[in-house]
């Protein structure tokens, strides 16, 4: 297992991705993310991107009750990535932590903070692998 983790961390610094900078993102899991997605560059926007992760919220509403529910489509391996980003973030403390906080101060259960959360570090992936794309060298033809 370590020999495939040291492969795929060779490879990842060939491809000068900046996934592995940010918080909770490991070599495996920048390795799944850049496999998964291909070319970031197929989605329209950051939204859906986060559509096709399965992390935008899909609203249900009954009467006065708005209320917003997991998507239960998209990219389960890109979910569960997000998952454990914004979990490590919560538990470690970072830039996910302040978030979550605050949507638990606005009455929002932990679940429902813990989906916001990863709603919006959906965005900072995306931004992050467009990113990689305008940093990379142009190819030869």
């Amino acid at each position: 297992m370590d020999d495939y983790e040291q492969k795929i961390a060779e490879e990842l610094q060939g491809t000068g991705s900046f996934l592995m900078e940010l918080q909770g993102i490991g070599t495996l899991h920048a390795g799944k993310i850049l496999g998964e997605v291909g070319d970031v560059r197929r989605f329209r926007s950051a939204g859906h991107f986060a559509s096709c992760t399965g992390v935008a919220p899909l609203d249900t509403s009954s009467g006065d009750n708005l209320r917003q529910r997991l998507n239960p489509g998209g990219n389960r391996r890109l979910n569960s990535v997000l998952h454990v980003m914004a979990v490590c973030q919560v538990q470690h403390g970072g830039p996910g932590r302040e978030n979550y906080l605050k949507k638990i101060q606005e009455g929002k259960t932990p679940r429902e903070a813990r989906r916001a959360l990863k709603r919006r570090l959906s965005n900072v992936i995306y931004r992050t692998m467009l990113k990689d794309l305008a940093a990379a060298p142009p190819a030869l033809s």
